[in-house]
């Protein structure tokens, strides 16, 4: 059986000062965002998911399993906070070449 591909979204605010001074609005969006991210890791689609811990000029990133480009992109026009406004995504093929035993 041919391995899932896989692919990377990068996400970024879409207010630059979000991660420093967020609005209520704008937590509710990101909980549903790990929300989300964890439903993924329970279907067996994430791999991993995270954020640089830069204040200014962070960005995140998803790495996750679909079976073509359309799927990729509707996984991550689903995400809460990128259908939201919160953030804005940018979807790439993407291959794990070295990984932690078990992590990919």
């Amino acid at each position: 059986m041919p391995d899932t591909p896989q692919w990377l979204y990068r996400i970024v605010p879409t207010r630059p000062e979000m991660p420093l001074d967020p609005t209520a609005d704008e937590l509710a969006l990101a909980a549903a965002h790990v929300e989300y991210l964890v439903e993924l890791e329970r279907r067996g689609v994430l791999i991993l998911a995270g954020r640089t811990q830069e204040a200014v000029g962070t960005f995140g990133i998803a790495i996750f399993e679909a079976p073509d480009a359309s799927s990729a992109q509707a996984i991550t026009d689903a995400d809460p906070a990128i259908a939201g406004g919160l953030f804005a995504a940018t979807v790439h093929p993407y291959k794990v070449a070295v990984a932690r035993s078990g992590l990919a």
